[in-house]
């Protein structure tokens, strides 16, 4: 399929309806929604669309496997947007900041897929690097709430060793 360019805010917009449509619970819809805008931005597309793009398409999968894959490719992107702006803080990677709030969530999610899929040691790597990623949130409501899912996480990781 021939990708065609997607103005960035229209993609953008386009992800939140989507999203909208998962928080309301149709799953079926928003991963329909979200398949379609991959066609169209693909793996090339701007970091911030695929990271974005990807964090929520894991939120939309049945297959703990597939969700993982999403989460993989959603940390993929954020790195690359991360990385970037390191080197060209002015250009295309102003978004960097935003994406480096997502990173603790982006970690603490694939912890979660690791351990569904019961693959314990890469599980506690990335709650590991979720713990080392927190610095960058703010103490507000999102800051809090993804500290906390990471400590949740963390007493099911040690429960999950307790009964090995």
């Amino acid at each position: 399929m021939e990708q065609r360019e997607v103005p960035g805010n229209a993609v953008m917009t386009r992800i939140g309806q989507a999203i909208m449509l998962l928080h309301a619970g149709d799953r079926a819809e928003a991963r329909n929604r979200f398949r379609i805008i991959w066609s169209e931005i693909g793996e090339r597309g701007a970091a911030l669309h695929r990271c974005t793009l990807a964090h929520y398409m894991a939120d939309a999968q049945d297959d703990p496997g597939d969700e993982l894959a999403w989460d993989l490719r959603a940390l993929t992107a954020a790195e690359g947007l991360t990385g970037a702006a390191d080197t060209d803080p002015a250009g295309e990677h102003r978004d960097a900041t935003a994406v480096r709030a997502l990173v603790p969530s982006l970690h603490l999610n694939l912890a979660a897929d690791y351990l569904k899929l019961q693959r314990f040691e890469p599980a506690r790597a990335h709650l590991d690097r979720a713990w080392d990623a927190v610095g960058v949130l703010e103490d507000d409501g999102y800051g809090g709430g993804i500290r906390a899912a990471i400590g949740r996480l963390e007493q099911r990781m040690r429960g999950s060793a307790a009964g090995e």
